[in-house]
């Protein structure tokens, strides 16, 4: 089942740790789709911050490397 155009995703989670967490997840007045997507959201934004600042680094490098 797809919610709002995007395709569902299977993940492989032991039943006693999928029930902790959709108990922890009410807790927070969260669902467990929107806990999970937020989290991969924060997660891949980080990794592409950290992939930018790695090119800004090699480009300067390089620029260095060729200055002398």
């Amino acid at each position: 089942m797809t919610t709002k155009g995007t395709p569902g995703r299977m993940v492989r989670i032991d039943d006693a740790t999928w029930a902790a967490y959709g108990e922890m997840c009410e807790a927070k007045g969260t669902s467990r789709a929107d806990d999970i997507r937020r989290h991969v959201h924060a997660q891949v934004t980080a990794w592409r911050k950290m992939q930018a600042v790695e090119r800004r680094l090699s480009k300067n490098n390089e620029s260095a490397s060729s200055d002398d």
